[in-house]
């Protein structure tokens, strides 16, 4: 097939490119590189600059796209509350933008990568599809508008789609792997202490009802991650618009993250326990029932083959 990736300059984008390129089909690249790197665009994939509202149409129109995995978006929460219109205009502005050029273009499907932040802070875990959708912040909510914008566009324009909802990806594939400027993720963070980049890391809060006291998030391998958005390529319908969480069934406390990031890196890692942040859901974790009983996918890579990999990538350079 001739696929669209868009944001393929990113951590999960160029992962899934890659694999893309593997399984045989044609790949092109659209990303603005505000914060994906040119480099990270796999051989093979050809790499188009600029925004989707700009160059969404002038791509897909009469080039016989037969979908598109849409990547692109901003995603670090604590700035989505800070600049929340800057969330809206290019989660949900641009993404409309794609739809409305998909729809001219005649591009009949679309796999969209959202968030389990979607969910806002469940009722009950694991949290299942049919949960109800309260988002916490702007990030969270963008994402929700884009699905319930599928949803319409799959009624009304006979488009299908697919959207998968996920908390942490982990991880690297070979040379594709994550390089943030700015570093929230867990994993990322405790090795940047391996690294000698920083000196600790801190856990926010040790007295949640868990088995150790810290709080439980949900991980997938990005390689997981990846195979995720192929089936889910295969599975798009026209008219029709789904939903599948991914998750690995558990989830992870934080302190069992370090611990597995001391034994793979062989490096102490101090940490420090402070205050609980507000706003902390003691446990965070995702059911995949659904996608494993009508797509087949379930995560192969445990917590340590991530941060093993996660480890060789950034030891890179």
């Amino acid at each position: 097939m001739r696929l669209l990736v868009t944001g393929g300059a990113g951590y999960i984008g160029s992962v899934v490119s890659d694999q893309l390129l593997g399984a045989g089909h044609e790949v092109v690249v659209l990303d603005d590189l505000s914060t994906g790197h040119r480099d990270a665009v796999p051989a093979g994939a050809r790499l188009v600059v600029g925004t989707l509202r700009d160059l969404a149409f002038e791509v897909l129109d009469g080039a016989g796209f037969d979908a598109v995995l849409h990547f692109a978006a901003k995603s670090l929460v604590g700035e989505s509350v800070e600049r929340p219109g800057l969330y809206w205009d290019k989660n949900l502005g641009e993404s409309l933008a794609l739809l409305d050029a998909m729809r001219r273009a005649g591009v009949p499907r679309i796999v969209f990568s959202s968030t389990a932040a979607t969910y806002g802070e469940p009722e009950s875990s694991p949290i299942l599809e049919t949960d109800p959708t309260r988002p916490t912040n702007p990030y969270g909510a963008s994402k929700l508008a884009i699905d319930t914008a599928l949803a319409e566009h799959a009624r009304l324009h006979g488009i299908g789609g697919v959207s998968l909802r996920y908390f942490n990806v982990a991880g690297a594939h070979g040379p594709f792997g994550e390089r943030h400027t700015t570093e929230t993720h867990l994993i990322p963070i405790v090795l940047q202490v391996a690294a000698g980049h920083r000196e600790k890391v801190f856990m926010y809060g040790d007295d949640y009802p868990t088995p150790d006291g810290t709080c439980v998030r949900d991980y997938i391998h990005v390689i997981d991650l990846g195979v995720a958005h192929l089936l889910a390529l295969e599975a798009c319908e026209p008219g029709s618009h789904k939903i599948f969480n991914l998750g690995n069934g558990s989830g992870f406390s934080v302190r069992e993250v370090i611990d597995v990031c001391r034994q793979v890196t062989g490096h102490p890692i101090p940490a420090e326990v402070g205050p609980r942040r507000a706003g902390d859901p003691a446990v965070l974790v995702a059911s995949s029932e659904r996608i494993r009983s009508e797509l087949g996918w379930k995560p192969e890579r445990d917590l340590r083959a991530m941060v093993a990999d996660a480890w060789a990538f950034a030891r890179r350079g």
